[in-house]
């Protein structure tokens, strides 16, 4: 059960940093819920040990870790514009 709602949480969290990122033209829904997988991870590396908290996919599903995710799904977004544009948006 913790898998699907890996993949649902991924997946919105992933669609939200793309409609602030003003990507989400340009990707499909598996790369909405990728995005926010892979932000999860970034952010739990980068953010979570100076935040103190988790992430979703360390199994906690809290108000700060949903933020902490989104934020390293933005993260993910803006380096990848980076490269794919020579900007952040």
């Amino acid at each position: 059960m913790n898998l699907i709602l890996w993949i649902v949480i991924g997946g919105i969290l992933g669609w939200l940093a793309s409609l602030v990122m003003k990507t989400d033209a340009q990707q499909g829904l598996l790369l909405n819920v990728v995005v926010g997988i892979v932000g999860a991870l970034l952010s739990g590396w980068l953010l979570a040990p100076v935040l103190g908290t988790g992430t979703i996919n360390s199994d906690d599903f809290s108000l700060a870790s949903l933020g902490v995710s989104f934020l390293g799904a933005l993260i993910l977004l803006a380096i990848v514009n980076l490269f794919r544009r020579g900007r952040v948006r």
